[in-house]
C-alpha cells in the first residue's frame, strides 16, 4: 500500500475485522456490501460502523468514510470469499504459520482472557477455509514465520500458487 501511496496511486484500506464480532464471524458481509462495496462501484463514498473492541466486547464504533479510492484493499478473513472473487483484481492468501503460532500470537495481542474466543474463531476460520475453497483460489501466497533468533520478525516469502 505504501508504495502505491508513495506513487499518488489513492488508495483506501478496509479490514474484515472492522465488522466482525464473535457470534457474527462472517455473517456481516451485507453491511459491507451495501454500506461501502456497492457505493464505491458507482463512484460514491462508502460508510460503515466500526466495531470497538476496546473493552474486549464488540459494541458499536465510530461510522467511517471511504472515499472512492483508485485501489480498494479488502483484508481479514472471509475478504477472498467465492461470491467476491469475480470483482477482485487480486487475491493474496496469507499463510500465518500453525493454528498453534496464530493463537499464541492473537493472545498475545488481544490478551490471554480471549484465549478461548480466538480458538473457537480459528475452529471456525478452518471449517470456512475448507468450504470456500479459499487458499486455493489465491492468485499468490504470503507465508510469514518468525525468526528463531528475534522471534518478533516476521519473514515474507511470496510465489504464486
Amino acid at each position: 500500500m505504501a508504495e502505491l501511496a508513495g506513487r499518488d496511486v489513492q488508495v483506501a484500506l478496509v479490514s474484515t475485522d472492522e465488522f466482525a464480532t464473535w457470534e457474527e464471524p462472517v455473517s456481516w458481509w451485507p453491511r459491507l456490501e451495501t454500506g461501502v462495496l456497492a457505493p464505491l462501484r458507482v463512484g460514491r463514498t462508502g460508510r460503515y460502523r466500526r466495531v470497538d473492541w476496546s473493552t474486549g466486547v464488540p459494541m458499536p464504533g465510530e461510522e467511517v468514510e471511504i472515499g472512492v479510492p483508485e485501489v480498494l484493499v479488502l483484508e481479514g478473513v472471509s475478504s477472498g470469499r467465492a461470491r467476491m472473487r469475480p470483482s477482485l483484481s487480486l487475491l493474496t492468501w496469507v499463510d500465518g504459520g500453525s493454528e498453534a503460532e496464530r493463537l499464541d500470537r492473537a493472545a498475545g495481542r488481544d490478551g490471554e482472557e480471549s484465549r478461548a474466543d480466538l480458538r473457537r474463531w480459528q475452529l471456525f476460520e478452518r471449517g470456512w477455509f475448507a468450504v470456500d475453497g479459499t487458499r486455493a483460489a489465491a492468485d499468490s501466497v504470503v507465508s510469514l514465520s518468525t525468526s528463531v533468533s528475534d522471534p518478533t520478525s516476521l519473514v515474507v516469502d511470496t510465489h504464486l500458487s
